[in-house]
């Protein structure tokens, strides 16, 4: 990190103070980042994201008072005055409220039991405006969450806005691809990647690529055991 950038300001949010304050410390202890608050639960985790405007939450998902998946919907709501990036931490990486936290906009999830580095690394990554999912998780939640799966989405009213690149675009993003790997793929420029990807998410009204990807997935645009309707 450029010593000319500010630090990266992370609020963090856990119900167990252990692991609330192991990772404080963590990343206390890491150049180029610094904790603005730690809150038991997900009440006192918006409170403290309105006062400190973070750069990043890391939200625990199972905590008193207000869950995180209600305190993510609160934090990231249009009408919010300050929208910091929202990562899950979480025991499961099937619990079903991970699955509602990334429709209601979080920027991924972790698992708990993540070496210090990678979730070090994740921070970063959000902080940056990019997502951290999992392709392979990803698609277990979404299979495990959207029973019976929908039909392939040839005709979904849902993706009608969207072109055929657009929605192209998108079943790359649900894949796992990076803008530079589609960009690759598609043979564009990357700018280009980002314009289509962009126009998607405003015909979609998502405010998140996670949200992007789920979408992906819950209109049978990419398929969990399969490939994408498109070519």
């Amino acid at each position: 990190m450029n010593q000319d950038e500010p630090p990266i300001r992370v609020l963090v949010a856990d119900d167990q103070i252990l692991i609330r304050a192991g990772v404080a410390a963590l990343i206390r202890a890491t150049p180029g980042m610094d904790v603005v608050g730690e809150a038991a639960d997900g009440d006192e985790a918006v409170r403290l994201a309105q006062a400190h405007h973070p750069d990043v939450v890391l939200m625990d998902i199972r905590m008193p008072v207000l869950d995180g998946v209600e305190a993510t919907r609160r934090l990231l709501a249009d009408d919010a005055p300050h929208r910091p990036h929202v990562l899950v931490l979480t025991t499961f990486d099937l619990d079903e409220y991970v699955y509602s936290a990334l429709k209601a906009g979080a920027d991924g999830f972790l698992l708990k039991d993540i070496p210090p580095q990678r979730l070090l690394s994740a921070v970063r990554t959000v902080a940056e405006g990019n997502t951290l999912l999992d392709p392979h998780i990803t698609r277990r939640l979404v299979e495990a969450h959207t029973r019976p799966l929908p039909p392939p989405a040839v005709h979904s009213p849902t993706l009608a806005p969207l072109t055929a690149r657009e929605s192209e675009v998108l079943s790359l993003v649900a894949k796992g691809l990076t803008n530079a790997e589609i960009a690759d793929r598609l043979m564009m420029s990357e700018s280009t990647v980002k314009t289509h990807l962009n126009r998607t998410m405003t015909k979609l009204d998502l405010s998140s690529r996670a949200q992007a990807v789920v979408i992906a997935y819950e209109t049978g645009l990419v398929r969990p055991s399969g490939p994408s309707t498109n070519p």
